[in-house]
């Protein structure tokens, strides 16, 4: 989430990568780029740091070029139920560092969301179709952006055992139910951001309190500044059944309790 939180990303992942020995690492960078969106600068910066992936959300063509350069890179990902042409892709198939196949897909929700996209879960169904856990995929995760803890959450159970990974993205305040659900996926509704918690969502609070009571703007939103805190999870993921067997949140910086996931260290 804007400058303070790239930064922190960009600074913190490689040793993250090589002290946690990270078979695999996911960013959500929709926000990346002053908090609207991402650039390509942005995106390569990302993935020289450590990123095998970096997907989106709503905010995907906040920065006008990535229309274009989305089509570039196979590890830029858009959310795939969009409607049939849009440019980029909304999932694909990546190898892991221990060489493992990791079938990586965006999707986001529609409850107070853009509820003319494609059926989310019909469009993860054609995902595992193509693509099934066990046979094409050694892991499969989802990134499932969207505003509803509920769909979220029926999203989760609806491809648990078919999926390694289901986390929420896109409210930027990292929840407390990660959990490996019944039939064995992990989940989490949100990871949270990678920005500054002192702040209205990784805005400067300023403004969106002016808003709430005024009811009318001062300003435009601006990226707040401060220190960053990163925040994220882990998941450890059985190479015989490319189901989860634990999983736990990751916060580093200095707004939050810190926690690293202990089956890392």
């Amino acid at each position: 989430m804007g400058k303070t939180g790239r930064m922190a990303v960009w600074e913190r992942l490689p040793g993250l990568v090589s002290d946690l020995k990270l078979d695999f690492v996911i960013v959500n960078g929709e926000n990346a780029a002053g908090g609207f969106g991402i650039t390509e600068d942005i995106f390569l910066e990302t993935i020289s740091a450590g990123a095998d992936v970096v997907t989106t959300g709503n905010h995907v063509w906040d920065q006008k070029e990535a229309v274009v350069f989305c089509e570039r890179h196979d590890q830029f990902l858009r959310p795939a139920n969009y409607p049939a042409g849009t440019p980029g892709r909304g999932s694909n198939l990546f190898f892991a560092r221990n060489g493992a196949r990791v079938l990586v897909a965006n999707v986001m929700g529609r409850v107070f969301m853009h509820p003319e996209l494609d059926d989310p879960f019909k469009t993860a169904e054609a995902i595992l179709d193509a693509c099934p856990l066990g046979e094409q995929a050694d892991a499969v995760v989802f990134d499932f952006h969207a505003e509803a803890t509920s769909e979220k959450q029926c999203f989760g159970h609806f491809v648990d055992g078919r999926a390694s990974l289901v986390v929420g993205t896109h409210t930027h305040v990292p929840t407390a139910d990660h959990q490996i659900l019944n039939g064995g996926t992990g989940y989490m509704s949100d990871a949270g951001m990678c920005g500054d918690y002192d702040s209205s969502l990784g805005m400067d609070k300023e403004e969106p309190l002016n808003r709430f009571i005024s009811k009318m703007p001062k300003g435009r939103f601006e990226a707040a500044s401060g220190p960053a805190t990163i925040c994220g999870v882990g998941i450890e993921i059985s190479d015989r059944t490319g189901l989860a067997e634990k999983i736990a949140p990751l916060r580093i910086g200095p707004r939050l309790a810190e926690t690293i996931p202990q089956f890392w260290v």
